[in-house]
């Protein structure tokens, strides 16, 4: 018998514990030497990832001793941190000190890396093996502004000599090199400022020599192309993805430049290059393929044929292992968490490595994502998920309409998918509906919707949101009166960006997680944010400093006098991305104003929440302001005092 209640006060299994719990799992993977390697973020254990290792017939066991973090820097926003030496060892980055070390499964560290010397950080990412070395992409910090910042590619002696070596370096920004089979070349990624990696990047072949790499060769450079993976075959030829027709598709690059697109077809087989490492395909051999196809894990035979793989998952991970006859990967689903599951190649049977884990709530209390499309003023369609309140035990009075978050991803450069998100159920179990926009500028659509957001960021992201958001209050779905906007980083921007508009708001309120506000310091001369995005704006803004005034007028900070409707902004303090300083600028401009508002910070977070005491607090805090703006009553977690 179910229960009548207002939406918004529906009781829920899913409490701030219970989420924070979720959010972890699996991530960064490699299938090597008949065992299957994943790092697993843990949120109860501060966060921390952990690296696993499955042998067949064995149950997963932690590979590193207590305390040991296997995380990096690179980028700030950090690469692939392992890899599987020849004696069976792994070696890995350590977030304590940045440094390489190996280790035999539950054996003790030992240092691959010196010590940096006085006044200089450095940083390793991407790691592979090649022959008796790893070899990655290392960042030396060469002064006290976050964009002094040097990048090499090296090679560090697997024996413990400390003596590492530089193989060479072609651009500003470079991914992992790839030897070749026989161990004549290296191949890699490289871009320059003012490029993102899915702008406009390069890729480049060289030589190995007894001293390192040779004079490098560019086989792909074009304008507005952008290679995003590459891979050896047998016959050493390259595999690229990269996208000259406009969608990443998957290419076969001879040495000598000529290339040939496998299958082209206009849908991505791609994402956005955020972290080094990602694998969105790999070659099984005998001329077939294993590709992601946006949310699918499909193999493309010698014929020319997609076979989709099923196995109950509607999402994919970009990290494929191959070992023999099998692929390892991690997938999930609206109603699953993600696991590690490994395909028999040769029937396409997925097993799962890994078990749901026991504090999964009765599949009951998970919204089944359903996807639309709105219709937005330049003729596009801008794809949203829509996750509607679900609760067993409850229904709403009749005729009365729920509230909705319109949940903004980061980026913007990147993407909603239909994963299980126990943050999401944690407001939809209470009869709080979520909408996850895909708006102009999100990956998974081709570079045309990418590139929508040239210039237009602020604009475009916002009237995106809005158009959805207006969409279901116009369908009956929501109630206009109670629609709210939620987002982290750049979705933190789009959050702030929308309440600041000039007039009403769609909204009653928002909520920014480590968000940018001041667009004219999160650039080089601003000194606000890290090399790696400190030229982002350039494109989705404005060159500087002909674009100046934009900056200003778009930023939040710039027009405090717009914001009347409530907001609550989440910081973590060590955030090297978005600092606390973007954050502390607007809440002390709001003082005073009679806006109310609140502002949470967290000591050890850094950019996105993983601990698992920051994610309950933050729950709770953003439970209770929704009640006090909507009017609903939320005495399960602590009340958030808002100022004014």
């Amino acid at each position: 018998m179910t229960t009548i209640a207002p939406y918004g006060t529906w009781q829920s299994p899913i409490t701030p514990e219970l989420a924070a719990a979720g959010g972890g799992g699996p991530g960064w993977l490699r299938h090597e030497q008949g065992a299957v390697w994943w790092g697993e973020s843990r949120p109860a254990d501060n966060g921390r990832t952990m690296i696993v290792r499955a042998a067949p017939g064995q149950p997963p066991a932690d590979v590193l001793p207590p305390g040991w973090n296997a995380r990096n820097r690179v980028h700030e926003y950090g690469g692939h941190p392992f890899t599987i030496l020849r004696d069976g060892r792994v070696a890995f980055t350590s977030w304590a000190d940045q440094r390489v070390w190996a280790c035999e499964p539950g054996g003790e560290p030992v240092p691959l890396t010196p010590e940096p010397e006085r006044h200089h950080g450095l940083r390793y990412a991407e790691l592979i093996t090649a022959g008796d070395d790893v070899w990655c992409v290392r960042e030396t910090i060469t002064g006290d502004l976050p964009t002094d910042v040097r990048r090499e590619l090296v090679a560090i002696p697997a024996d413990g000599s400390l003596a590492v070596r530089v193989l060479g370096a072609s651009h500003h920004f470079m991914t992992g090199p790839r030897p070749s089979p026989d161990g004549r070349y290296a191949a890699w990624i490289g871009w320059d400022h003012p490029s993102m990696p899915w702008d406009e990047t390069a890729l480049c072949v060289a030589e190995v020599t007894a001293d390192g790499l040779g004079p490098h060769r560019v086989l792909i450079g074009n304008p507005r192309e952008a290679v995003i993976q590459v891979e050896w075959e047998a016959d050493g030829s390259l595999l690229a993805l990269t996208d000259p027709d406009g969608w990443w598709n998957l290419h076969r690059v001879r040495l000598d430049g000529t290339r040939q697109n496998l299958m082209p077809v206009a849908e991505e087989w791609g994402g956005p290059l955020w972290r080094l490492g990602a694998r969105w395909f790999a070659a099984l051999g005998d001329g077939r393929y294993a590709v992601l196809r946006a949310n699918r894990l499909a193999v493309l035979g010698a014929d020319g044929e997609l076979t989709d793989v099923d196995g109950g998952y509607d999402w994919w991970g970009s990290t494929l292992g191959i070992d023999g006859g099998t692929l390892a990967t991690v997938a999930g689903g609206p109603r699953r968490e993600p696991a590690v599951v490994s395909v028999d190649l040769a029937t396409l049977a997925v097993t799962e490595l890994t078990p749901q884990p026991a504090h999964l709530p009765p599949a009951e209390y998970l919204p089944q994502p359903v996807e639309i499309s709105v219709a937005v003023a330049d003729g596009s369609l801008v794809p949203a998920y829509v996750y509607p309140p679900t609760n067993p035990d409850f229904e709403a009075p009749q005729g009365e309409r729920p509230p909705y978050l319109v949940h903004v991803h980061g980026g913007p450069t990147g993407r909603n998918a239909p994963l299980l998100d126990l943050e999401v159920a944690f407001f939809t179990s209470r009869g709080i509906g979520v909408v996850a926009p895909n708006y102009g500028g999100s990956t998974g659509y081709g570079r045309a919707f990418r590139e929508r957001l040239l210039g237009q960021w602020g604009v475009v992201d916002v009237e995106d949101c809005a158009a959805v958001a207006l969409a279901l209050a116009a369908d009956g779905a929501a109630d206009r009166e109670r629609l709210a906007i939620r987002g982290g980083s750049a979705g933190g921007w789009t959050t702030a960006a929308s309440l600041a508009v000039e007039g009403p708001s769609v909204y009653r309120c928002g909520v920014s997680m480590y968000p940018i506000l001041d667009l004219t310091r999160w650039t080089t001369e601003g000194a606000e944010t890290h090399d790696f995005e400190s030229q982002y704006l350039q494109s989705i803004v404005g060159p500087l400093p002909e674009a100046h005034d934009r900056y200003v007028e778009r930023s939040p900070t710039s027009h405090v006098e717009r914001l009347t409707d409530p907001i609550l902004l989440l910081q973590g303090l060590d955030d090297q991305i978005c600092p606390p300083a973007q954050a502390e600028r607007l809440v002390k401009a709001l003082a005073g104003t009679g806006v109310p508002h609140a502002y949470l910070a967290f000591e050890g977070e850094q950019h996105g929440f993983r601990m698992a005491s920051t994610i309950i607090a933050a729950l709770g805090a953003e439970l209770s302001f929704y009640g006090q703006v909507f009017g609903f009553e939320t005495s399960e977690v602590p009340r958030l005092e808002l100022r004014r």
